[in-house]
């Protein structure tokens, strides 16, 4: 166990981990010849978009300069904010993090919150300055940005080049050196945190695990210490980086247990396995749950497809624990589900995964987040679905959820920066200037304002150099109201929206108006209504097509036109009285478009 080394690659978004975890695996010789670039970004998804979705881990043989031979583990994780979950459970795993730093762009925001996270973790930092080879490369400004806004010392950072190699096996050296090896030990009980998992359709679930102590081997039993349960391993091994069996792992080692486990309940992320001759072992502390920030509903195109829809998502939340879910029923849509999300990006991605690696057809509902709702009979209801929203007489009033955003941007840029930010309702908490170009805002946000693109606009205004971070920081009382939309008269609940009363009229009428357009024409006509607390605020009606039942009358008595025109006039009514108009499923996805 001495000469084992668990180790993690943080950083910022695209600050050059997956590139970095390539040159680590060609340099311990764990591939050979590199034939794609990002070997570990596996994923179509992450290979099209150029992130990193999941944290993949990989086990390397190393032989340092003094001839000393050492077994590496190393994890590469997520940069962007809204995968963080997948960063704090890697951190669980390890004794050491490479905290990464874009030489041409400095210590960012996300490089500052996984920082937080490695050392909240107990975790020995290597801080390394990638991209010194860049023309615009600012090396002394980045080693006092990571003394200033970190309080890593600067000069313990190393400087390499993850593209062409530089100083890449010097890194090597200093994770030997630096990184302490696992502590526990082979002859005590068995304890293992279960960090990931995936689902095989032939093998069950194959928890991905780190020995604290103990051993593991096929024929040996675990038992999962929340539901108690027990398992025989069939299989134990590890990843090269493609999953590899062996005879045994033991305590120190990262891998994954193969142990028929069918049932997909019976295995959760976070989880400590152990054994069952010592049920009266304490499970691994420190690991968090996920708090979901974004919810919206979906729902299967076709109803028969519901019982797939649940199966995908069970298999779906072994691979991706920060998703929650659970039933719901909509009159427009049907049967489905209420999906919980960290951010915007891992809700487009989950839907996404979804529809290609499970084969899935699905419609998504406006995202929203959870509000705190105070009813004059003194209750609180946590309010995650707009149709669950209570009347305007039972409401007391409505808190809403802030998020606290770190937001750097360049010092020239500052102005569009804050005038976009004073729109969404931001207030600034604290301006600070960890060098001479950058400038660091503090503001509480309604986290409402972030789901409706506050990211990409902050791109946009500062022509994509301004990077940002945030973290739950409570509720605020807010005037917020319930919108209803209203097609002939009948309310269509996945339509309604919940939106400050100052922004609602008009958000209302730009949604109406694209109603109109999207709903096909019917014989008779069809009124278009929003309406906030039973009052009407916006109607729009779409007219109705007129069916020429004269065109057959060539000529001849008028009274038999008029008696046709008559007939048609009393038709038209009863019609409107029955008549029912289908809502496409296009309309469903405005309201993700309202604010273009």
């Amino acid at each position: 166990m001495d000469n084992v080394r668990n180790f993690c690659i943080i950083a910022h978004i695209d600050h050059g981990k997956s590139t970095l975890a390539d040159r680590i695996l060609e340099l311990t010789g764990t591939i050979h010849t590199l034939s794609n670039e990002q070997v570990l970004d596996s994923m179509d998804l992450e290979r099209e978009r150029g992130i990193t979705i999941k944290a993949k881990s990989v086990r390397m043989p190393y032989q340092s300069g003094s001839g000393e031979k050492y077994l590496l583990n190393l994890i590469d994780t997520p940069g962007h904010v809204d995968f963080n979950y997948e960063v704090s459970r890697s951190l669980r795993a390890c004794e050491g993090a490479v905290l990464l730093v874009d030489a041409s762009q400095g210590v960012e925001a996300q490089t500052i919150a996984n920082a937080y996270l490695a050392i909240d973790a107990g975790l020995e930092i290597i801080p390394v300055i990638n991209k010194i080879d860049l023309a615009g490369a600012m090396i002394d400004d980045c080693l006092l940005q990571l003394d200033d806004m970190l309080g890593l010392p600067g000069e313990d950072a190393l400087l390499i080049s993850a593209k062409d190699g530089t100083g890449v096996p010097e890194l090597l050296e200093a994770i030997v050196a630096r990184v302490p090896p696992p502590t526990g030990s082979a002859d005590e009980p068995l304890k293992c945190l279960i960090f990931d998992s995936y689902y095989d359709s032939y093998r069950g679930v194959i928890p991905h695990i780190r020995l604290f102590s103990g051993s593991l081997r096929p024929g040996d039993k675990f038992m999962v210490k929340s539901t108690s349960k027990v398992f025989d391993v069939v299989e134990v091994g590890y990843f090269l980086p493609q999953a590899t069996p062996c005879e045994k792992l033991v305590a120190g080692e990262v891998g994954y247990v193969g142990a028929t486990v069918k049932d997909i309940g019976d295995v959760r992320v976070g989880d400590t396995i152990i054994s069952p001759d010592h049920p009266e072992t304490p499970e691994i502390p420190g690991f968090r749950r996920s708090q979901p920030m974004v919810f919206c509903g979906v729902y299967p195109i076709s109803t028969n497809e519901y019982g797939k829809l649940k199966t995908a998502l069970e298999k779906f939340q072994l691979n991706d624990s920060s998703i929650v879910y659970e039933k719901e029923t909509s009159a427009a849509l049907g049967h489905g589900y209420r999906l919980g999300f960290l951010g915007m990006l891992h809700m487009e991605i989950t839907l996404e995964r979804l529809k290609r690696e499970y084969g899935q057809e699905l419609v998504a509902t406006m995202p929203s987040v959870v509000y705190k709702v105070f009813t004059t009979q003194g209750e609180v209801m946590m309010i995650d679905n707009p149709s669950k929203f209570p009347a305007v007489q039972n409401i007391d009033h409505v808190e809403e959820p802030l998020i606290r955003a770190r937001i750097i941007v360049p010092s020239e840029l500052i102005g569009p920066c804050m005038e976009l930010s004073d729109a969404k309702r931001g207030t600034l908490i604290g301006m600070e200037h960890p060098d001479r170009r950058r400038v660091l805002l503090t503001y509480d946000f309604p986290f409402a304002e972030m789901v409706t693109g506050y990211y990409d606009k902050l791109k946009s205004v500062t022509r994509g150099y301004a990077s940002m971070d945030y973290e739950v920081a409570g509720y605020r009382r807010g005037d917020l109201v319930k919108v209803d939309i209203l097609v002939k008269d009948n309310q269509v609940d996945a339509l309604s929206f919940i939106s400050i009363r100052d922004g609602a009229v008009p958000k209302a009428r730009v949604l109406v108006h694209k109603l109109r357009k999207l709903i096909p024409r019917h014989l008779f006509e069809i009124p278009l209504q929003a309406a906030i607390g039973g009052r009407v605020v916006v109607r729009e009606d779409i007219a109705p097509i007129r069916k020429d039942v004269i065109a057959k009358c060539y000529g001849g008595d008028i009274t038999r036109k008029k008696k046709l025109l008559e007939k048609q006039k009393e038709g038209k009514k009863r019609m409107k009285m029955v008549g029912s108009v289908e809502v496409p499923q296009e309309a469903f996805l405005l309201l993700q478009k309202l604010e273009e």
